[in-house]
């Protein structure tokens, strides 16, 4: 009940309110609205963060677009709102950038799994993502061929390159 609760959709908005604002209620009931969405947007992604871990952990706010771009932001640039709000721009939205398809808490021991539709996978270390501003379009994170984009983003704890190694040694000796 302490935690801070991220919703974003896929125009660019984020809206952050406390978890207490958010009445528990049967799981038959409808539920309550936390994001006021415009006309064919859509939620893409929730964050429930700790503000009294968030000080030890130094977890930043990830975004990624359709187009292969994203960006690590501070979560005091997004300030709380009431729950149902219209939110605040997560990230800029433009042509080049196309809609908002994920919204992550990562910190510096993260790696980020991206995934097109075509099929190609990359990771990359997230503490190689510039922390920007929270109303800028960030970095270009994967390049994508015309009319292809982002299909998923994951977010996987960060592995050595012994551990990596390892793995496939002790493989091939059985």
């Amino acid at each position: 009940g302490n935690c801070d609760i991220l919703l974003a959709g896929r125009n660019g908005k984020c809206c952050r309110f406390e978890e207490a604002d958010a009445r528990a209620i049967g799981r038959n009931a409808t539920g309550v609205r936390g994001i006021n969405l415009d006309e064919g947007d859509e939620v893409v992604g929730m964050v429930c963060i700790d503000p009294q871990e968030q000080a030890d952990s130094q977890k930043t706010i990830l975004v990624v677009s359709e187009n292969g771009f994203g960006k690590r932001s501070e979560l005091e640039d997004y300030r709380k709102t009431n729950r149902g709000g219209k939110g605040v721009k997560t990230i800029n939205i433009t042509e080049k950038t196309g809609s908002l398809i994920a919204l992550k808490a990562v910190n510096d021991d993260n790696d980020l799994m991206i995934i097109n539709r075509s099929g190609i996978t990359i990771r990359t270390h997230t503490d190689e993502i510039r922390v920007a501003g929270r109303a800028t379009q960030g970095v270009k994170l994967i390049s994508i061929r015309e009319g292809d984009s982002i299909a998923a983003v994951c977010v996987v704890d960060k592995e050595s390159e012994d551990a990596s190694t390892a793995g496939t040694v002790e493989e091939e000796q059985q």
